[in-house]
């Protein structure tokens, strides 16, 4: 679907300033950031209503040094965000990238509470892990859903025309120049529209199964927990394009996606004491170690499915989530007053859940580090009443895509930027690295807020 044409002259239908592909996150923040410096902006969605893989997240962002976590009496400092992406991703991301996304998202929530109304506040009874502080800033129902909604409506109230139903297909160029997009609708018809600027929002390739494969193996048959519409266009268009790439197998997978239901069970149930075990009742990784590296090895289990065991003082915290509320609703979390009632309703067996169980007290007890290397010092024991939800692994998003520079600019390969041509989210480079393991809680969304914000502002001026 994804191809250029160069432009032969022929008139636009329709023309604007700023032109964005894709309605999600980072597609709306740039869309508002360009509308408030006077451009005429146009969204083009293919959904009948924008959500992206933005509305299938928790919705957090994280941000170091903002007032809400000022409010919240949390001290933190963008050094140390940047320490800690840079950490858990081993140093391979881009130093100075790093810096700048850090630099900038916390204005940009500022900005958006302020300009827009979006009530951010910081969760402030767990950390993430590999996160130094708590800096999650999420809105009153931690879901992606509700950010999704508020961009909407505020994208709506600015003035910005979202076209929906529609699919890009085709960039017409002029040169390095984009001059317009060509688009296609449910019902075969076609238009195409000119621009100034063009933003690539679309994400990443998560949903194209043979990109999947091509660029990271291990997760070719995993359950995709993304949108269906990230098939990798902005990353082919780019190539098309001769745009630079870097870190083409970097990903967000999750270990704990409820099976069959499909929703998403937060990590809280992990790291506030919560542990996963297989069909055989046995644990078999350092699930502390992060919720994306965990998604390979869940899978690695039989059938692929495992459980996440946590109590019901976990499941008070995991509550502030809708995700995990929903998943209540639907009967995905299993409740027992015994270690050996809660085995016979996993169907796992019971003399092994019960040493599992013995064996991760026992841990606690002692402050030890287990065989995995998880470090069980300072984890509160669990108590019944004792809880469970049988989950799978999945992918949720790209990390790698198009190298852009601090403007949000996309990069040709010998270094020099398109004159008009911008990237943010899934579709630019993230700051993960090439490897599951790279990703810190949020990454995702943090790229797409930051780079959405600043490419809004430079298409503008472009």
């Amino acid at each position: 679907m994804a191809r250029i044409e160069q432009d032969d002259g022929t008139a636009f239908e329709a023309t604007c300033d700023v032109l964005v592909i894709g309605a999600g996150a980072a597609g709306l923040v740039a869309a508002l950031r360009a509308r408030e410096a006077g451009a005429e902006v146009v969204v083009i969605e293919r959904d009948p209503v924008p959500s992206g893989s933005t509305a299938l997240s928790a919705g957090l962002i994280p941000a170091a040094g903002t007032r809400f976590q000022r409010e919240a009496g949390i001290r933190d400092s963008k050094a140390g965000f940047v320490s800690d992406i840079l950490a858990k991703a081993h140093g391979e991301p881009d130093r100075a990238a790093v810096e700048r996304v850090v630099d900038v998202v916390g204005d940009a929530l500022e900005w958006l509470a302020d300009r827009h109304g979006l009530p951010f506040s910081v969760i402030d009874n767990f950390t993430y892990p590999g996160h130094s502080a708590r800096r999650m800033h999420g809105l009153p129902s931690r879901s992606g859903a509700e950010l999704m909604d508020r961009l909407r409506s505020a994208a709506e109230a600015a003035g910005v025309a979202i076209v929906t139903e529609a699919t890009a297909t085709t960039l017409h160029v002029a040169g390095r120049r984009i001059t317009g997009v060509g688009l296609v609708r449910p019902d075969g018809s076609t238009d195409r529209i000119g621009c100034r600027a063009l933003v690539l929002a679309c994400n990443g390739y998560g949903g194209n199964r043979d990109l999947v494969a091509a660029h990271i193996p291990a997760l070719r048959d995993a359950l995709y927990f993304g949108h269906p519409g990230n098939q990798g266009d902005a990353l082919l268009w780019g190539e098309a394009l001769g745009a630079a790439t870097r870190h083409l197998s970097g990903h967000q997978g999750h270990g704990s996606v409820a099976h069959p239901h499909g929703i998403l069970i937060t990590w809280a149930t992990i790291t506030e004491g919560g542990f996963q075990v297989n069909r055989l009742g046995r644990r078999f990784a350092d699930e502390a170690r992060g919720y994306s590296e965990s998604a390979a090895s869940v899978i690695a289990q039989p059938d692929g499915v495992a459980f996440t065991v946590f109590d019901s003082r976990i499941a008070g915290i995991a509550r502030q989530f809708e995700d995990f509320r929903n998943a209540e609703a639907a009967g995905a979390v299993i409740v027992a007053d015994s270690v050996e009632s809660l085995a016979a309703r996993m169907h796992v067996p019971a003399d092994a859940l019960a040493d599992t169980f013995a064996e991760v007290s026992a841990l606690k007890a002692a402050g030890a580090r287990d065989g995995f290397g998880r470090d069980f010092s300072g984890v509160p024991p669990l108590a019944a009443p004792f809880a469970a939800v049988k989950v799978t692994g999945a992918l949720f998003h790209t990390q790698g895509g198009l190298v852009v520079d601090a403007e949000a600019r996309v990069l040709a390969r010998d270094g020099t930027a398109f004159p008009n041509l911008f990237a943010a989210g899934g579709a630019a480079c993230g700051v993960s690295g090439a490897e599951a393991s790279g990703y810190l809680s949020g990454n995702g969304l943090l790229t797409a807020v930051a780079y959405g914000w600043l490419a809004g502002a430079e298409a503008a001026e472009a």
